[in-house]
């Protein structure tokens, strides 16, 4: 199944790809938001953390596909969930 990505949506999933939250980890929704933040800071801005993403498509794309797609359903889940609680996000 293909879910429509937004540009928000994209953006908040290249930051958390870019950072330091290990992949297919169940991260709390603070956990996300926190880390989406640092990494939008590392890399200054959002252009910066594609500038990463590009990179890691190029140097290592194998681990670097299933890194965003589980970046993409952890960020969907977080963000479409509104009114929960802090709860560990379980991907779809």
């Amino acid at each position: 199944m293909t879910i429509p990505t937004d540009l928000l949506t994209a953006a908040r999933a290249k930051a958390l790809f870019t950072s330091d939250l290990p992949a297919y980890s169940h991260p709390t929704r603070a956990d996300v938001a926190t880390a989406i933040r640092h990494a939008v800071r590392t890399y200054g801005g959002t252009r910066g953390c594609t500038v990463e993403v590009g990179g890691e498509y190029g140097e290592h794309p194998e681990t670097a596909i299933p890194r965003m797609r589980w970046a993409l359903s952890v960020v969907h889940a977080v963000y479409t969930q509104r009114g929960a609680t802090g709860d560990a996000i379980t991907p779809p």
